[in-house]
């Protein structure tokens, strides 16, 4: 059994196969970004980053983050979100809550209110419907601010929302009309 740093270890090379760079230990993830539980780990090994299936299940039920999903027959896992390669995670449209929040750092807020948010390098802008869990994203990249996002204003303007399983909400973009730094 791996210590919990040993654990963060491991979602994080988890992360970098499941959501940007598979080629890096030869994966192959199918068009909605399952792997092969049993070739994900095999191919980790082969790459000299082992870990067991008993790991791999740690990293996906107890991380607080739930970036992973293990399919109901437990044999394929995926990331939920924040991929950099192309899939289609095949969520439906959904209609989001009333104000979502997004974290960000300070230095990036002027660009942020003028322009909007992207989705940059990934395929979805990340939202959340909890403004701690938000603060904390924004605190990863410097002196947080909290921003609001007036969701249903966008939702009935046209705009889609997704939720992946670990209910981080997604958006293609939002615009800067729809968002206000929160207090």
């Amino acid at each position: 059994m791996k210590t919990n740093a040993e654990l963060v270890l491991v979602s994080k090379f988890m992360s970098l196969v499941l959501r940007h760079q598979p080629q890096k230990i030869g994966l192959e993830l199918d068009a909605a970004g399952w792997a092969n539980v049993d070739e994900l780990l095999r191919l980790s090994a082969t790459a000299g980053r082992a870990f067991t299936h008993d790991d791999l299940v740690d990293v996906v039920t107890t991380s607080d983050k739930q970036r992973f999903a293990l399919s109901d027959d437990g044999l394929r896992i995926r990331a939920n979100q924040g991929h950099s390669i192309e899939v289609e995670l095949e969520l439906p449209a959904l209609a989001p809550p009333d104000g979502l929040f997004h974290g960000t750092a300070r230095r990036f807020l002027d660009a942020i209110l003028h322009e909007g948010l992207s989705r940059r390098a990934r395929h979805h802008v990340h939202l959340t419907a909890n403004r701690d869990t938000a603060i904390a994203v924004g605190r990863r990249y410097g002196t947080p601010v909290l921003l609001r996002i007036d969701a249903r204003r966008m939702h009935e303007d046209g705009y889609l929302f997704r939720c992946s399983a670990n209910g981080v909400w997604l958006a293609d973009e939002v615009p800067a009309t729809y968002l206000e730094v929160a207090s």
